[in-house]
């Protein structure tokens, strides 16, 4: 069985945000433990005596909910290592998208269009691998338990789906409606918070840095279709496509990072340049 651990980010309802992202990660079951394993000393870095400490993309940048205790270089290296864990051959994780733009149709129908695109491109996906290599596996979403609304909203969408059909058909490969977690208990569905979140300020902040680590892992569907649907404007669109480099990109995981470590503590100018750097983690809009 394959499992997608889905997040939101941003909100249909807030006129502050132009964008909505519906997305997160999709690995085989057997895989949960492994990378799970590669989460949790992440986490552990920032909770002393027996505490707990939930790896939420949103606060950990702009340093709420107990984040503003770390520098912005811990918390930016701690962004960076969880969104490196996608490039880890071992764990097979692909990711999964819905990107709309909030102006291009109404509020209370951009979350049922993103659960829609999801379904139907992670069922296509199931057939794909039972065509392609004989596999007949099923799958199922695991989202946040925090979104109430959302879960009875989710299922009942998912039933009529299956049973009913959707725009392109029906859900033939789902082994369950969608199950719903409490974050607290799943370090999976905190790295989707941090997938979509990453996605999420590539579109509404033009900040790429995570999107750069997160874009090899959308999988392809053939006939140019991929893992990553946008309804976005073409102005949106031209807007993407001329990004910038980035000035400051994530640094590398802090495995490949430790040996430089007292090379940097060291010396005063490759100090300076990391902290300027890693300032900009918080402070870019």
């Amino acid at each position: 069985m394959y499992l997608a651990y889905l997040d939101d980010s941003g909100s249909p309802d807030d006129p502050n945000s132009q964008f909505f992202v519906l997305g997160g990660i999709m690995l085989f079951e057997r895989q949960t433990h492994w990378l799970e394993s590669r989460i949790n000393p992440i986490a552990a870095r920032f909770e002393a005596n027996g505490s707990y400490r939930e790896l939420h993309a949103g606060p950990m940048r702009a340093a709420k909910d107990g984040w503003d205790k770390f520098s912005p270089v811990e918390r930016a290296q701690a962004a960076a290592d969880i969104l490196r864990l996608l490039e880890n051959k071992q764990s097979k994780v692909n990711v999964i998208a819905a990107v709309v733009e909030k102006s291009m149709m109404k509020a209370e129908d951009i979350l049922p269009y993103c659960y829609e695109s999801l379904a139907a491109c992670f069922d296509d996906w199931l057939a794909y691998r039972y065509q392609k290599h004989g596999e007949p596996a099923r799958g199922i979403f695991i989202l946040d338990r925090s979104k109430s609304a959302v879960e009875r909203n989710m299922q009942t969408l998912h039933r009529v789906f299956k049973h009913t059909g959707h725009t392109g058909g029906r859900l033939r490969n789902f082994a369950e409606v969608p199950m719903f977690l409490d974050s607290k208990a799943s370090r999976l569905i905190q790295m989707a918070d941090n997938v979509a979140y990453w996605i999420y300020r590539r579109y509404q902040a033009l900040d790429a840095r995570g999107f750069e680590i997160i874009e090899p892992h959308f999988f392809k569907l053939g006939a140019g279709r991929t893992s990553l649907h946008e309804l976005i404007s073409d102005a949106s669109r031209d807007r993407l496509r001329n990004l910038p480099g980035q000035k400051y990109p994530f640094p590398p995981s802090a495995e490949i990072i430790a040996p430089l470590q007292t090379f940097v503590r060291d010396t005063p100018a490759a100090q300076l340049a990391v902290d300027d750097s890693m300032t900009e983690f918080a402070n870019l809009e």
